[in-house]
């Protein structure tokens, strides 16, 4: 077995003890109470229990650490100490519809000087496939025991892309459009599976060949983003900048496919 930090451990801990309940809401997803937070954007019991769950088994192993979570949003801890980024139940659609890809997401952030932070540990698991994808900076990613790279593809004719389609009151439509316009041509396929974390972590193993999608949350893709850089591969914002969560765009791939994906989503922007 491959060796990781205490931190990860914790990590898997902490996803493990929140799946159980995850897989027999969703087993049962028509008793569950379902609330909307706004337009086509829903959140259930499901979510806010897993969250709680999450939030308790790391709070025990780090008491003084701040947490971000999508339900309950911000809660302070010493402002010296690292935080929690948490999506307790990322693809909230899927789940609601029965569809059996969604994936808990937990993010280390490390306070910086700058105040922007920094991504140090990364955990993305599937509940419905006992799939565990972790990350450490420095440190490479893996799936269990297994180290992960990110697809060897150079051709774009023979590139998977993964992205995330705008929907009601979400995203730019306009841009969205133009983006695919401009790669779908030249792409061996697109796919939108409705699970950002779970998309990078397949760019991070090599199940995608590339990633773009805009209008996200940091407990979206704080996980998956180290998990693609861990893997050799490459996160930017549209423009080619290194401040992606600044910016909040995404374009994740290899050093070849990120490049010729670069270029062909720049100018459908641009136009």
């Amino acid at each position: 077995m491959v060796a990781h930090s205490g931190l990860i451990t914790v990590m898997e801990r902490a996803a493990r003890k929140a799946a159980p309940r995850l897989r027999r809401d969703f087993g049962e997803v028509q008793q569950l109470q379902v609330s909307r937070k706004g337009p086509a954007d829903f959140v259930s019991q499901a979510d806010q229990r897993a969250e709680e769950t999450l939030y308790e088994e790391l709070k025990r192993a780090r008491p003084d650490w701040g947490f971000l979570g999508e339900e309950g949003g911000a809660r302070e801890g010493d402002p010296t100490k690292p935080r929690w980024i948490v999506d307790p139940l990322d693809g909230t659609s899927n789940f609601l519809h029965g569809v059996p890809h969604f994936s808990i997401s937990i993010a280390v952030e490390e306070p910086k000087f700058n105040g922007r932070g920094d991504i140090t540990q990364a955990l993305v698991y599937q509940p419905m496939t006992d799939e565990s994808f972790w990350a450490e900076k420095g440190r490479g990613a893996w799936l269990y025991d297994r180290r992960l790279r990110v697809s060897a593809r150079r051709d774009l004719s023979e590139a998977l892309i993964a992205t995330g389609t705008p929907y009601s009151g979400h995203g730019d439509f306009a841009q969205w459009t133009s983006i695919f316009n401009a790669i779908g041509p030249n792409v061996a396929g697109i796919r939108r599976f409705g699970s950002a974390a779970l998309d990078l972590a397949w760019v991070a193993a090599g199940r995608f060949d590339g990633f773009w999608e805009s209008h996200l949350s940091p407990w979206d893709v704080a996980a998956g983003l180290l998990l693609v850089k861990e893997a050799g591969g490459f996160v930017t914002d549209f423009r080619g900048g290194d401040q992606p969560m600044e910016r909040n765009e995404f374009l994740a791939g290899n050093d070849v496919l990120h490049s010729k994906l670069h270029k062909l989503l720049a100018g459908a922007i641009r136009k």
